[in-house]
């Protein structure tokens, strides 16, 4: 048998909503806010046990890469006052997940988001090309829940997807996406001591060889590589080693195996840490993401198609809905440890900040419907830089600010004219 047929049933319409935000993600928390606190009538679908995505379930080590946004400062200082000894009013760019589900929870119960937790989006309602809803499935079932506007927070695209957004994986010449990771975390570092290096290019010579090297010989392969980052926790440091090269972020079996192979790279990358790396010498792991660190997956085709050129000239848009966005070509190996030899850290020269318009969120051939995240529509090498987590708390704030217009309004969102997005971002 290569296909059974499901029998046709009803399915329940669970509630009505002004909009819909799949995927609790950076972009998505920050979208279903912006909607909410627009007075939208606004439900949040997330498929893990708490909002976040890769920034609290998977573990994320720190925001890196900036962006102007009133909603990325609120989310950085909220967490700084939970943090214990950072001081009112401060800054804090390293992530301690349990404090900032905390903060994600606040904000999005004083906005008066619906939150619907432990659900995946499994389809989309259309009415001809105009997405009108999501299909859920969960322990309550496979339910309906309607609204004027979708916003697709989930990283890969999947409510675009089922809704027939055109769109292509990976890089353009071969389809080839960037390695999956499992952050963890160990304790008993001995902080005052211990050698961080915190980007492929970064080095540290001892007496017992290169660090970067050594990682190199020491760990399986296609991990290889020592990337470690402070935490608010004292002798806590959190790891960025584990690497799985050619998986398909978007279905289940690579995933899985993406799992076993990260989880197996632990204890070599453990032993390494202890004999080479100063600081390390008696750490231990005390945990490791719920969730698996996917890349890249799906680039849409929206209205404009953000490219590297764009980025590398600091393109200031006339129709921008962020800007300020700047971080680098973080392009990991797509076939091993390491930087892949179009990435650029260090030698990074574009030191200004770049904007993203708005025509990136509005994808081709479907209303009703915007891309949020680092799903919006842009280049293999463009993604690379924009879908790093505050630039995707700016898209997602520009998206819940759309969303709310669109349906308070009952307008196209293709014809919201920029300059009243940008209204409510200044």
């Amino acid at each position: 048998m290569t296909v059974y047929h499901e029998q046709a049933r009803d399915l329940p319409v669970a509630g009505e909503y002004d909009v819909i935000v799949a995927g609790a993600g950076p972009a998505g928390v920050s979208a279903a806010v912006m909607a909410a606190r627009m007075g939208a009538k606004t439900l949040l679908l997330e498929y893990n046990n708490c909002p976040g995505g890769i920034s609290t379930s998977g573990l994320m080590s720190h925001w890196t890469g900036t962006v102007q946004s009133k909603l990325y400062t609120e989310i950085l200082t909220r967490q700084a006052e939970k943090v214990e000894g950072a001081g009112h009013g401060k800054i804090v760019r390293q992530i301690d997940p349990e404090l900032l589900k905390a903060v994600y929870f606040d904000m999005l119960a004083e906005a008066g988001v619906t939150l619907l937790l432990y659900t995946f989006v499994a389809g989309v309602v259309m009415d001809g090309n105009r997405v009108t809803g999501v299909i859920t499935e969960s322990k309550s079932g496979r339910r309906v829940f309607t609204s004027r506007v979708v916003v697709d927070g989930t990283g890969d695209g999947d409510a675009a997807a089922f809704a027939g957004v055109p769109y292509y994986k990976g890089r353009e010449s071969d389809g080839k996406m960037q390695p999956a990771t499992l952050m963890f975390k160990v304790a008993g570092v001995d902080t005052d001591r211990a050698v961080l290096l915190g980007s492929f290019e970064s080095t540290h010579q001892t007496e017992k060889g290169e660090l970067q090297a050594l990682a190199k010989a020491h760990i399986p392969y296609p991990a290889g590589h020592l990337l470690v980052y402070p935490t608010t926790l004292p002798g806590i440091i959190t790891c960025n080693m584990t690497n799985c090269t050619e998986i398909d972020g978007t279905k289940a079996e690579d995933l899985t195996r993406a799992e076993i192979v990260c989880r197996s790279q632990i204890p070599a990358i453990v032993a390494y840490l202890r004999e080479f790396v100063p600081g390390f010498e008696h750490c231990y792991v005390i945990s490791a993401g719920s969730m698996m660190g996917v890349r890249e997956t799906r680039h849409f085709s929206g209205e404009y198609v953000l490219n590297e050129e764009d980025i590398l000239t600091a393109r200031v848009f006339d129709d921008w809905v962020v800007r300020g966005a700047h971080f680098n070509f973080d392009v990991h190996n797509l076939t091993g440890a390491g930087l892949d030899k179009t990435g650029v850290q260090h030698k990074w020269s574009q030191s200004k900040g770049y904007t993203i318009p708005w025509g990136c969120l509005v994808p081709l051939g479907v209303e009703g419907l915007l891309l949020s995240g680092r799903n919006i529509s842009g280049t293999h090498m463009a993604h690379s830089n924009y879908r790093v987590m505050p630039i995707c708390v700016g898209i997602g704030e520009a998206g819940g600010v759309a969303a709310a217009i669109a349906a308070k309004e009952n307008v196209r969102l293709r014809d919201i004219p920029a300059e009243k997005i940008q209204q409510y971002l200044l």
